[in-house]
C-alpha cells in the first residue's frame, strides 16, 4: 500500500508504520551536498547536530542558532554509529580504523574500544 499524510511529505510504505508518523511534523532540508549521509547525534547542550558524511570521510555539523553547516572532522576514519556519553562527548565507531573513539572537548580523541578477546574489532 503507498500513501501519503497530507502536507507533510512522508510516503507511508507499509500501513504498520503509519503510527510512528507525527502528522503535524514537518520535514525541514536542513543541508545537501552528501553522497550517503548518517548517524545523526544532537548536543542539547550546544544547540548542534552531528552527522556522517561516509563517502567523504568527515563529520559535519549543523548549528541550530544560526543554521550553518561546517564540517565537524575531516578525516573521520568513516566514523559513523553515534552517541552522545553521559558527560556531553561524542562517542563514534570508526570503520577505517576499526575502533569506537571519543571525541574530548578540547577536540582530541580517546580510543575506547579496538579489540574483543584480542580480536580486532570489524
Amino acid at each position: 500500500m503507498f500513501g501519503k499524510i497530507d502536507g507533510t511529505g512522508y510516503e507511508i510504505l507499509d500501513p504498520i508504520f503509519a503510527d510512528c508518523i507525527i502528522s503535524h511534523a514537518k520535514i525541514e532540508r536542513l543541508w545537501s551536498g552528501g553522497r550517503w549521509v548518517e548517524g545523526p547525534a544532537y548536543f542539547p547542550a550546544g544547540r548542534y547536530c552531528i552527522w556522517s558524511d561516509i563517502p567523504n570521510n568527515r563529520i559535519m555539523r549543523w548549528d541550530e542558532t544560526d543554521g550553518t553547516v561546517s564540517v565537524f572532522r575531516d578525516p573521520s576514519n568513516n566514523a559513523n554509529g553515534h552517541t552522545i556519553d553521559q558527560q556531553g562527548r561524542l562517542i563514534s565507531c570508526e570503520h577505517l580504523s576499526r575502533r569506537v573513539s571519543r571525541t574530548e572537548f578540547d577536540g582530541t580523541l580517546k580510543v575506547i574500544a579496538d579489540s574483543y578477546r584480542g580480536a580486532r574489532l570489524n
